[in-house]
């Protein structure tokens, strides 16, 4: 009698000799199109200047070494991965038990807003810029297409187009000469805030009544179109919005209320708080509105819409309010955005829709925190990267963290607690709708 002698061994020994390689094959071909990219162009006269300086340059050892070190990180983690994940379970379960003792959410938030009220103090002219224009108004921005993506589960890729509006019912309403037509009455710039906050969401709700009825990518493309319909009037109704040229001369926030008198002028800071108390505003109604009969409707939906609307859930009317209610945060937005800035149809354009698409996704969607840490971190690599990178390379870093982001952790940078529990039971094999209806999953 024959023994076979198992191939278990050789074969498991070739797969952990090969498999190291082929991530070190890949990292270093990672590495040679970075250095590809990143390297000087080429032109008509010699079109391959760009290879010569990018390949066969000595700049390309330090992205080999690179990619050397980052293959050696990867062999050390995997070799103390179970140490790793035993030392995070412990600290997330010791974090976890912290969290929950009475107060400490409330003291936690309290010193996430003194960093957020300390910090820009110390940062440059153009940093607190930033901080207004480019991570403020887009985690507002965020918040409120969190509301559509993240409760309701609905993909709108035209949602700056209520941005746009919110900025031009500023300028018609505060101005005569923002625009070529105004209001008979003007207003000062905070009495516009209900003004903008109320006719985004009627116009919210008109594209939500025809178009709710349709789901998944009909939806999308059908949002996008209206976002581009937005732009396109904007920019052709010369006689309305002032075409191209956009609108200048919208007046500045300003308080003018008995002894009070103070109007914020160019300084970037004053936005910057007010952006603060509107942002801790929004989140405390969401977090509300999460919590609410409505928020467990929203949730359901996105899950499964058609076993929601069987359950009793009125599927249409909560969309409804979904849209609306995300594109009142965007119009308040647009009216901070005007008084601050000068602004034209190219301001509102697809780019910026998918971009605050992106930071939802990015941050964690359905996650109140996770969106406004997307929009810094986001927001933040963009500013960082202007004075190193030219901007038509920007863009290739930025795909490229997008890109890592949903390879290595889909869920986002801080995902919500049923979100989390839902990746969760997906990875197992679980069953997370069931579970949900059930009651297992907590919500934050």
């Amino acid at each position: 009698m024959t023994v076979n002698a198992p191939p278990s061994s050789s074969a498991s020994s070739s797969g952990a000799v090969s498999s190291p390689l082929k991530r070190l094959a890949t990292l270093l071909g990672v590495a040679l199109v970075a250095a590809l990219m990143t390297g000087p162009p080429g032109d008509s006269p010699t079109p391959l200047a760009g290879v010569k300086g990018s390949i066969f340059h000595a700049r390309v050892f330090l992205f080999l070494g690179g990619a050397l070190v980052l293959w050696v990180v990867t062999l050390v983690y995997e070799r103390f991965a179970p140490q790793v994940r035993e030392v995070r379970t412990t600290v997330s379960k010791a974090g976890s038990r912290a969290f929950a003792k009475p107060g400490s959410k409330q003291i936690t938030y309290l010193l996430l807003l003194v960093v957020a009220i300390l910090v820009p103090l110390q940062l440059s002219p153009a940093a607190q810029q930033a901080a207004v224009s480019d991570v403020g108004i887009y985690a507002l921005l965020a918040l409120g297409l969190n509301v559509v993506i993240g409760y309701a589960g609905l993909l709108d890729l035209g949602y700056i187009a209520f941005y746009a509006i919110g900025a031009y019912a500023t300028a018609y309403f505060t101005s005569e000469s923002a625009l070529p037509v105004h209001s008979t009455v003007l207003f000062n710039p905070f009495a516009v805030f209900p003004i903008a906050l109320a006719i985004a969401a009627v116009a919210g709700t008109l594209l939500g009544g025809p178009t709710l009825r349709l789901r998944g990518d009909y939806l999308a493309i059908v949002t996008l179109g209206f976002g581009e319909i937005v732009q396109k009037v904007a920019n052709n109704a010369d006689g309305f919005t002032n075409g191209s040229r956009g609108a200048f001369g919208v007046p500045k926030l300003s308080i003018h209320v008995g002894p009070i008198n103070y109007d914020w002028g160019i300084d970037p800071l004053p936005y910057y708080y007010l952006l603060v108390v509107l942002i801790v505003l929004v989140m405390l109604a969401f977090s509300a509105l999460e919590r609410s009969r409505i928020g467990r409707g929203l949730a359901a939906i996105r899950e499964d819409e058609v076993a929601a609307e069987a359950t009793g859930v009125p599927t249409l009317r909560y969309k409804l309010l979904a849209f609306a209610i995300g594109a009142s945060t965007s119009g308040i937005a647009g009216v901070i955005f005007a008084t601050k800035q000068f602004f034209n149809p190219q301001t509102f354009s697809l780019q910026a829709s998918l971009l605050v698409l992106t930071i939802v996704i990015f941050g964690g969607m359905g996650s109140l925190f996770g969106v406004v840490l997307g929009a810094i971190v986001i927001q933040g690599t963009f500013f960082i990267l202007r004075d190193i990178v030219p901007p038509n390379d920007r863009y290739i870093y930025f795909g490229a963290l997008v890109m890592v982001m949903m390879i290595f952790r889909p869920q986002g940078l801080l995902p919500s607690r049923r979100r989390t529990q839902e990746f969760a039971l997906a990875e197992s094999g679980g069953a997370s709708v069931e579970m949900l209806a059930a009651g297992t999953v907590t919500e934050r």
